[in-house]
């Protein structure tokens, strides 16, 4: 029996606590290498964070006036948002294109990019100087309602509501709640055009953010089609993403998932790396355009033009050819190395942007510290602890409860009633 019948089956309003409780208790071994590793590296983090907010941010970064962006923002916001990106891509494919043999991962990809969206937004929130000053950028204060941190946070807060809502039938399957279930699947595909506006603006936004930082970020690096580059890039950085976590959670989550999906995992991330190539050629072709346009030969026999050359030989046109490759000879080896090129790749380009390429001539550059890259961790651990919490509980990579299917064969009837009628 579903536990879901449970919960509606109590009318005194107790078994909805009761059923929470037993969902916190931990399911599985607890010795585990990711728990042995990650566990203590929480627990310091925390402490960390403790002391970030009672001493202030430079008590555990090197961040400065000249460098106010670092790891944090480098990382664990720009870098971790092209990542989420797998969600809106995913979402159009299936639910504008109708490209079905995608829906299997549709819930599992929507929950990865909102558990991004949503710990990239406390990482944001423990960069702030001022934290409680965090409001400002919403409501336009000190920045005023042009601004582009204003869009950017505005696209930030909707599109993770926007993913909430997608989300949201499995939370309804899980408590049991038809009702809330028939409303809210209903909401979905509104929330999944919304959605997929907001994504693309606010993918394009980070890049507009250094628009205004010319003077700051290298030339190899520096361009007026920026925010063109991050939406391309968010493209094959997210399904890259998408074809890395299925193939872990095909391992991990076995016994969740059934002999159908199972066996559609294969024709799925081939699928995949047939659009990373073109969305990779597209990229590497503006890149391309972009060097032409800025004339900037003389930089490439520089070190940064070889750390250029690098990004772009090695993490770019690499992996695209190891798409292309292991897309006509069918092999998944291939492709999920190329997913792992390919993300460090886009690793190595949001941190050229934003740490690495800024202020390159400074005399004293900044270098996280220890504590900040604890911090990261700690941040990316917790995601994960979440993200496998869910897993094992909600329907997200198994099937959805018998009910739900009963609920679209007698909405049928009604609806053609409906039709007929009008």
């Amino acid at each position: 029996m579903n536990s879901g019948h449970l919960i509606s089956a109590d009318n005194d309003g107790k078994s909805i606590w009761k059923f929470l409780f037993r969902q916190m208790k931990p399911k599985g071994r607890w010795l585990t290498p990711f728990n042995i590793i990650s566990i203590p590296i929480i627990f310091l983090g925390i402490g960390l964070i403790v002391i970030r907010f009672w001493k202030g941010i430079g008590a555990i970064t090197n961040l400065s006036q000249d460098v106010p962006w670092g790891l944090w923002i480098g990382f664990d916001v720009v870098t971790g948002v092209a990542f989420a990106g797998g969600a809106y891509v995913i979402t159009f494919m299936v639910y504008i294109l109708n490209m079905k043999k995608y829906h299997s991962i549709v819930r599992v990809t929507v929950l990865n990019g909102f558990l991004a969206y949503l710990f990239y937004a406390g990482a944001l929130l423990l960069d702030l100087g001022r934290p409680w000053n965090v409001i400002n950028p919403i409501i336009g204060n000190n920045f005023g309602v042009s601004s582009v941190l204003f869009l950017v946070a505005w696209h930030f807060l909707l599109y993770m509501i926007a993913q909430l809502i997608e989300f949201s039938p499995a939370i309804a399957e899980w408590l049991g709640a038809r009702r809330a279930h028939k409303i809210l699947s209903g909401m979905t595909l509104a929330a999944v055009i919304f959605g997929i506006t907001l994504s693309m603006l606010h993918q394009s936004g980070l890049g507009a953010l250094f628009l205004m930082a010319k003077e700051k970020i290298h030339p190899l690096w520096y361009s007026e089609f920026i925010p063109i580059l991050f939406l391309v890039s968010s493209i094959f950085a997210g399904l890259s993403m998408v074809i890395f976590e299925g193939s872990i959670s095909q391992r991990v989550f076995s016994g969740q998932i059934s002999d159908k999906h199972r066996n559609e995992h294969h024709n799925i991330i081939h699928g995949l790396s047939k659009i990373c190539t073109g969305a990779m050629f597209a990229y590497f072709f503006l890149q391309l355009l972009v060097l032409v346009h800025g004339k900037h030969w003389d930089l490439l026999n520089t070190p940064m033009g070889h750390w250029y050359l690098l990004e772009m030989i090695g993490f770019v046109l690499v992996p695209m050819v190891l798409y292309f490759y292991s897309y006509k000879a069918n092999n998944v080896f291939l492709i999920r190395l190329a997913a792992i090129l390919t993300m460090l790749g886009v690793i190595l380009n949001r941190l050229n942007v934003t740490v690495i390429g800024f202020k390159w001539d400074m005399a004293v550059r900044y270098v996280p510290s220890w504590m900040e890259i604890v911090v990261t961790l700690t941040v990316l651990f917790t995601e994960i602890w979440i993200f496998r919490w869910v897993i094992n509980r909600l329907p997200v990579l198994r099937e959805s409860p018998k009910w739900v299917n009963e609920d679209k064969l007698t909405d049928k009837p009604a609806l053609a009633k409906k039709i007929q009628r009008a």
